[in-house]
């Protein structure tokens, strides 16, 4: 896992050379980057395996690059650094995108760990995977084109996040199921995910936005409150 890549973009310049210097000491190669303009410009014009990427910054915010990563790359894992507290700004990031959060100050050993994490989740995505997707389907009252990542709920189209779909292929693959938050969080994130399980039901809340309208009184996805979700289809 060693000798990757990755891009940190972080405008604290004491928080960037601190983490730049704990990736490297791990023995990644590591690219900084000191505000969110920079951060994509650089995205753009080199390969990366893995992305850390603050979200309050001048000239262009960790949001908007954030979205911008993922019309690029869908794959490549991002991990978001912020100092925020409040829910809803993970919530946001999480809905564009982002693969896991660390909320500042955060430790070296957890830092180290939720890379490693991130980039092993990212090369072993895919193996023992069940049956591919259909090129398009019908999941709740959307319909889905994986290959294109895309929902389309009525005339609106949304992007898919690839959490978003590999949450889709669990429920796809196990109809009327019943499957636990930690099998989901297994699947979905790998056994080494260090998050709890409020990342998946913040995942799930935007995934079902994206699929069923706001006033379906019949959701597909059925909460089974102590165990996790359900998938119910369609009729």
């Amino acid at each position: 896992m060693k000798n990757r890549h990755l891009l940190v973009v972080e405008d604290d310049a004491n928080i960037r050379r601190g983490v730049v210097d704990i990736l490297e000491s791990e023995g990644y190669e590591v690219t900084d980057a000191q505000n969110g303009a920079e951060g994509l410009r650089l995205f753009k014009q080199n390969k990366y395996d893995l992305v850390l990427l603050d979200l309050m910054m001048p000239e262009m915010s960790g949001y908007d690059v954030c979205r911008e990563i993922r019309k690029r790359d869908p794959q490549i894992p991002v991990v978001i650094l912020t100092a925020k507290s409040q829910e809803i700004d993970k919530v946001v990031g999480l809905e564009l995108g982002a693969d896991d959060y660390i909320t500042k100050p955060f430790g070296v050993r957890e830092l180290i760990a939720r890379v490693a994490a991130a980039l092993r989740r990212a090369h072993t995505s895919g193996e023992g995977a069940p049956a591919p997707l259909p090129d398009e389907f019908t999941f709740g009252r959307a319909v889905i084109r994986p290959k294109q990542f895309e929902a389309r709920l009525g005339r609106q189209v949304t992007t898919l996040t690839p959490r978003e779909l590999k949450l889709i292929e669990l429920f796809y693959h196990k109809p009327n199921e019943a499957l636990s938050r930690q099998y989901l969080l297994d699947q979905a994130w790998g056994i080494d995910y260090l998050g709890t399980t409020r990342t998946l039901d913040q995942h799930i809340a935007q995934l079902r936005k994206k699929i069923e309208p706001d006033d379906d009184k019949d959701p597909a996805l059925v909460t089974v409150h102590g165990v996790g979700y359900r998938y119910k289809p369609a009729k």
